[in-house]
């Protein structure tokens, strides 16, 4: 459970108190939760909340442990001011050993009293000051798309927009797969892959804010060795259709050309292709000119 492991620091706690070890505070971070504060209520037979004032941030918790042994008389903590109760959080009456747990999720200050003692000449009041939680930045890839096949050697530019989330970002790095590309400091937030080789990469951006939390995106992206391109099964059908295939690598793009005569200057693009297998159909329905001549070439990376 979320408090077992609290409630077994405050048992050890209250082993020190007894020993004679003076405690004001206890703090502990668990790893994935909120923090833990401890206060004594009646340290050592007094009318008092130690410490007196709790620095904590939203999420965490504060831990109350009696501490005073007079069975004549007990403590509380209730939150409110000069004994109006405010309604967040009251205990009931207790001496040793005796545990109160509240949680404080907004930033604020959160006043309380012993409901038996918060009058002159005691004053037993306290307060829990909540500081707001400093939230991750946010950072997006928006280039390239998840999933992209590039040709070897392959430059790919990453490009990610990314905010500090209320704080300042201080910069974003770029990294493929565990190599680090490097930082960029103002937007944009943009880097060049350079010369990826043929395989499969992760391309990661990883902002940072002032508060020293991190947001990671991350896309994967294909490099192959474009195999050679091969021409084959001409068909000249009905209504002045020519079919032909072409082998391909999925995921490259292909620009399919005509002429009529194989200048150099009299090539006319008919459709670009973004190859979708290993083989592409491709059919001209205004295959009208004769000669006709077509050409398959593999375009740029992007």
């Amino acid at each position: 459970m979320e408090l077992e492991k609290p409630m077994k620091i405050a048992r050890k706690l209250f082993q020190w108190i007894w020993a004679g070890v003076a405690i004001a505070m206890l703090s502990c971070s668990i790893t994935g939760r909120a923090a833990v504060a401890f206060v004594v209520v009646g340290t050592n037979n007094t009318d008092t909340f130690t410490p007196a004032v709790t620095n904590i941030n939203a999420g965490d918790s504060v831990v109350w442990v009696w501490n005073y042994s007079s069975p004549l008389v007990g403590h509380t903590t209730t939150s409110g001011t000069n004994g109006v109760p405010s309604g967040l959080w009251g205990s009931t009456t207790n001496i040793t050993p005796f545990l109160f747990t509240n949680q404080f999720n907004s930033a604020g200050t959160y006043r309380y009293y012993c409901a038996i003692h918060f009058a002159p000449p005691h004053n037993m009041t306290g307060a829990v000051v909540v500081a707001s939680a400093a939230l991750p930045p946010t950072v997006d890839i928006t280039n390239p798309p998840s999933g992209s096949v590039f040709a070897a050697p392959a430059n790919v530019t990453i490009q990610a927009s990314a905010s500090g989330n209320g704080g300042t970002l201080t910069n974003v790095e770029f990294l493929a797969n565990s190599t680090v590309l490097g930082d960029v400091t103002i937007a944009p937030y943009s880097l060049v892959a350079n010369s990826l080789a043929a395989g499969g990469y992760t391309l990661s951006a990883i902002a940072a804010n002032n508060s020293g939390l991190t947001a990671t995106s991350s896309v994967p992206i294909s490099v192959v060795n474009p195999g050679p391109i091969v021409l084959s099964a001409p068909a000249l059908q009905p209504a002045a259709n020519f079919q032909f295939s072409f082998t391909a690598d999925s995921g490259l793009s292909y620009v399919i050309q005509r002429s009529t005569n194989l200048l150099v200057n009299n090539w006319t693009s008919l459709a670009t292709n973004l190859a979708g297998s290993s083989s592409v159909t491709f059919t001209d329905s205004d295959a009208t000119v004769s000669p006709g001549f077509y050409r398959v070439e593999l375009l740029p990376n992007p």
